[in-house]
């Protein structure tokens, strides 16, 4: 296997990894903000979108302070598992989950917003349990919104860097993602070609999740408004 093989390879497992790490705790954030009010919703919002907005290094940062061997949290998981999370793929795929995490709530939130509360009180009326109503009504009229939530949470999981790189680093063949090559290979004489080809497979691969993502979009938008008429 070629040194660009795998580190696409990597790249990819690392994404899907992270994308579907976000997917549950994404979908019961994104219906709680659509559906809930509470105290501290506010609070709760701004804690969900904290990651987009702080420098990625920050964020991995606080996963290395949390998670890292010696870490709040990761001190306990290596004496009680023995193992280790920072500096592995596992931590590469944790990193780029936590940053895409808020535009998959985003995407979500608005899915399940454009569902019109009518038709879930229709049911309720007819006794159907929260659970079952989620189940066979809010998550098949939202699922295009979730989808294209989903791929772009991908796209950015591909492109994530600065999260990754403080948290695990920046080691070929176990954490060296396309951007990590890239930036590994723009720093050697001699390596254009490589870092081409790389760039090329990332445009590809967020180019079309992107294409993807946004006819879904337009799909769910229409049926959206259908929804609300």
């Amino acid at each position: 296997m070629s040194p660009i093989t795998e580190i696409v390879q990597l790249s990819l497992k690392i994404s899907i990894v992270a994308t579907f790490i976000d997917l549950p705790f994404a979908v019961a954030c994104g219906w709680l903000l659509a559906r809930k009010n509470f105290r501290g919703k506010m609070l709760f919002d701004t804690l969900v979108n904290l990651p987009l907005v702080l420098p990625p290094v920050v964020t991995g940062y606080f996963l290395l302070f949390v998670f890292g061997r010696n870490g709040l949290v990761g001190k306990y998981i290596f004496q009680v598992f023995g193992m280790a999370l920072s500096f592995t793929w596992q931590a590469a795929a944790i990193a780029a989950a936590v940053v895409a995490f808020p535009l998959f709530v985003r995407a979500i939130r608005v899915a399940i917003e454009n569902v019109d509360p009518r038709i879930e009180e229709a049911a309720r009326t007819l006794r159907a349990g929260r659970w079952h109503i989620f189940r066979r009504i809010t998550l098949p009229l939202s699922a295009n919104g979730i989808i294209a939530g989903l791929l772009l949470a991908f796209a950015r999981c591909l492109g994530e860097f600065g999260a990754t790189i403080m948290f695990a680093g920046n080691i070929p063949g176990e954490t060296q993602t396309m951007p990590l090559a890239i930036f590994s290979l723009a720093n050697q004489i001699g390596r254009e070609t490589e870092i081409m080809v790389l760039i090329g497979v990332a445009i590809a691969f967020s180019f079309g999740s992107l294409i993807v993502s946004e006819l879904l979009l337009r799909r769910w938008r229409l049926a959206g408004g259908k929804f609300n008429e």
